[in-house]
């Protein structure tokens, strides 16, 4: 299982909404794939964060930096070949990666356990 996979998963438990992962190689110099996903609240935003800093920290994994932690509204965690973007149903649509990363490829995401 990819390690972006791990983080869907931990993502997944706790009912994170609307999972998206997309294969930025080779249109990206800083990632290999975004997850991305969206929370109802703020303290879900976070839950669903630490979910998946705890999973993979479990696999030996420890983000290069986690930012906007505190707000709950959009929290980056860089795992350097990828990167999870947890946000609030307003930030998302707000920042709409989608829309600025068009080109890169979704990946299909595997079914919640």
């Amino acid at each position: 299982m990819t390690e972006w996979a791990v983080a869907v998963q931990a993502a997944q438990s706790k009912k994170a909404e609307d999972i998206v992962v997309l294969d930025t190689s080779g249109i990206c110099s800083f990632a290999d794939a975004f997850v991305i996903c969206t929370g109802t609240n703020p303290r879900q935003v976070q839950a669903v964060s630490d979910a998946i800093e705890m999973t993979l920290k479990g696999e030996g994994l420890r983000p290069l930096g986690i930012e906007g932690y505190r707000s709950g509204e959009w929290i980056l965690l860089d795992y350097g070949d990828f990167v999870v973007h947890v946000f609030s149903r307003e930030s998302r649509s707000f920042y709409n990666l989608e829309r600025l990363w068009k080109t890169a490829r979704r990946v299909p995401v595997p079914e919640a356990a």
